[in-house]
C-alpha cells in the first residue's frame, strides 16, 4: 500500500478513481472470499456494480482526509488536481501544512462529497444480513470519521482526528446485536487452521526482485518474426476474431466446436505479439449482442470462458490481461475469475492482453457521456468546456491507447461495434481465413502490411506523419460479429 501511495499525482477525479479502484478492490474481494468460505456467501447484484465501486471511493477518499497530516509530513498528497484547483492557493497551504480558507473550504467540499459516496442505500439489497450488518455499520461509521474530519479544523494537518467514543459506540452497539441474531441463524464453517506455523515475517523485507518470465512456445515450424523498426511497430492490435462458426458448418461440426478450435488460434496470437514486441493486443470475444443467439452456443462459449480462465496458458509469459466490458448477464463465476486475472497480472509490463467480453462500442460511448452528463450535474464539469479528452477520461478504460491495426477475420469487411472511439484512425485490415485457420504468423503478416500503408491523419499525400509507417525516417454474406463469429 505505501509502494502504491508514495508519489502518487492525479490529474482529475478519474485517474484518482482508477487508482483507488485498483487497491481497493481487491481488498474488498478479499473480504468476500472469507464469508463464502465461512458459508456465507455475499452475493453482490451485477446491475448494481457502479454502487459498490462509488462505496469504495467514498471509502478511499475518508481515508485520506484522515490522514492527511501523515500523508503530507511525507510529501503525499493524494487528492486530484481537479479538485485542488477548484480552491485557489489551496495546494500550496496544504504543501506547506497551512490552514487557510480555501483549505476549509476544500475539507468541506470534500467530506461532503465522501459522505454522498458512502451512503449507498442499495448497497446490501440482497445480501446475507450478516454481511449486510457489516456493510452498514461501516458506511455509518464512515460518516462518523467524516464529522470527526469536519470538526478537526486546523488540528486536521498535525494529526488524525477520531470520532469520540460515544459517538461509535451508538453505531457498533446495536449492531453487535443485530449482527449476533443474523449469525445465530446462520450455520458457520470455520476453516480448519495449518498444522505447521507459518515463518514470521521479517521486520524490513527485501526489496521486490522482478519476476523472470518463460519465452512463448515456438511456432512448430521454427518460423521466426520479421524484425521491423520499432518506429514502424503498431502500438495496439484490435482482432475481430471472426469465422468460428462457418468453420464448424464447413466441416460438420456444432457451432460451438467451432470457439473451441479458435481458442488455440487466440492463444497463438499471443504468443506471436510477444515475440514480435507489440505492446497492446485487443481480442472481441463475446459481443452485447450475441446473446441473441441460440442459448446452447452462449453457454458453450461461456463454458471455454470458464477453462480458459482455470487453465490459464499464460501464468508464466509476461503478460498483463484487462477485461473490457460489462458485467451484467455474466455469471458470477466467470466475472471473478476475470477479476482475479486482472489483478494478479497488473505489475506485469510486458503485452497488454484486453479481451472484450459482453462489450459494446456504443454501449461503451454511452456510458462515457452518462458519466459525463452526472459530471455536470454535480457542477464539476462545464457542459460548454467539455472537449475529446474530457470523454476518453471517462472512457471504462481511460489508459487504453488508440487502435493502430484492426484486423478482422471471415472475409467480412465491417468493424461491427468494436472500439468505435479507439478506431477512429485505425488501419483497417480484412482477410478471407477463419479464425481458427489463423497462427501467429497471421498476425505477423498483418502487422507488415501495416508498416507498408502511409499514415497521414489528415495530412496531404506529400507530408505523411513522421514515425508512421510510409513516412521517411525521423532526423462476404455472413452475419455481422453481434450475432455471427466470436472466438472461444
Amino acid at each position: 500500500m505505501r509502494r502504491d501511495s508514495h508519489g502518487q499525482r492525479f490529474a482529475d477525479w478519474n485517474s484518482w478513481r482508477a487508482w483507488g479502484r485498483g487497491t481497493l478492490l481487491p481488498w474488498f474481494d478479499q473480504v468476500r472470499d472469507l464469508f463464502d468460505k465461512a458459508g456465507a456467501g455475499v452475493a453482490l447484484r451485477l446491475d448494481r456494480q457502479e454502487v459498490y465501486t462509488t462505496f469504495l471511493d467514498g471509502v478511499r477518499l475518508t481515508d485520506i482526509l484522515t490522514d492527511l497530516s501523515a500523508d503530507l509530513a511525507q510529501g503525499d498528497l493524494l487528492l486530484p488536481g481537479q479538485a485542488l484547483d477548484r480552491f485557489p492557493g489551496c495546494e500550496d497551504d496544504l504543501s506547506h501544512r497551512r490552514w487557510s480558507p480555501a483549505t476549509a473550504a476544500l475539507v468541506t467540499d470534500l467530506t461532503r462529497l465522501a459522505r454522498a459516496w458512502v451512503t449507498q442505500p442499495a448497497l446490501a439489497h440482497g445480501m446475507h444480513p450478516g454481511p449486510a450488518v457489516v456493510l452498514d455499520t461501516m458506511a455509518g461509521l464512515l460518516r462518523a470519521q467524516l464529522d470527526a474530519v469536519d470538526a478537526a479544523g486546523p488540528a486536521l494537518l498535525r494529526t488524525p482526528p477520531r470520532p469520540s467514543t460515544a459517538a461509535t459506540a451508538r453505531l457498533v452497539v446495536p449492531a453487535r446485536a443485530r449482527s449476533a441474531l443474523a449469525w445465530s441463524l446462520t450455520p458457520v464453517t470455520v476453516p480448519r487452521p495449518r498444522e505447521a506455523r507459518a515463518p514470521a515475517v521479517p521486520a524490513q523485507s527485501p526489496p521486490a526482485r522482478r519476476p523472470v518470465f518463460d519465452r512463448p512456445p515456438p511456432h512448430p515450424s521454427g518460423e521466426q518474426p520479421p524484425r521491423i523498426p520499432a518506429d514502424q511497430m503498431p502500438t495496439h492490435v484490435a482482432v475481430i476474431m471472426d469465422g468460428n462458426g462457418r468453420w464448424a458448418r464447413h466441416r460438420g461440426l456444432p457451432r460451438h466446436e467451432g470457439h473451441r478450435a479458435g481458442r488455440a488460434a487466440a492463444r497463438e496470437m499471443v504468443y506471436g505479439a510477444l515475440e514480435i514486441g507489440l505492446r497492446h493486443l485487443t481480442l472481441y470475444t463475446l459481443s452485447t449482442e450475441n446473446w441473441k443467439r441460440d442459448g446452447e452456443e452462449i453457454g458453450a462459449i461461456l463454458d471455454i470462458l470458464r477453462e480458459e480462465l482455470e487453465d490459464y496458458p499464460f501464468q508464466d509469459l509476461d503478460v498483463r490481461v484487462r477485461w473490457h466490458g460489462r458485467p451484467e448477464r455474466l455469471p458470477q463465476d466467470v466475472v471473478d475469475s476475470m477479476r482475479l486475472r486482472e489483478r494478479t497480472t497488473r505489475d506485469r509490463t510486458g503485452l497488454t492482453l484486453t479481451t472484450c467480453i459482453n462489450y459494446g462500442g456504443r454501449d461503451e460511448i454511452t456510458r462515457a457521456a452518462a458519466a459525463l452528463a452526472r459530471r455536470v450535474r454535480d457542477g464539476e464539469l462545464d457542459p460548454d468546456a467539455i472537449r475529446e479528452e474530457d470523454l476518453a477520461r471517462h472512457l471504462p478504460q481511460p489508459d487504453m491507447p488508440d487502435v493502430d491495426l484492426l484486423w478482422r477475420t471471415g472475409a467480412e469487411q465491417r468493424v461491427s461495434n468494436f472500439l468505435p472511439w479507439h478506431t477512429s484512425y485505425a488501419e483497417l485490415y480484412f482477410t478471407p481465413d477463419h479464425w481458427p485457420e489463423t497462427d501467429r504468423r497471421h498476425l505477423w503478416q498483418a502487422i507488415g502490411e501495416y508498416t507498408r500503408r502511409q499514415r497521414r491523419h489528415g495530412a496531404s499525400a506529400d507530408s505523411p506523419i513522421p514515425g508512421t509507417p510510409g513516412a521517411a525516417p525521423p532526423s462476404g454474406t455472413a452475419e455481422d460479429v453481434g450475432a455471427s463469429d466470436v472466438p472461444g
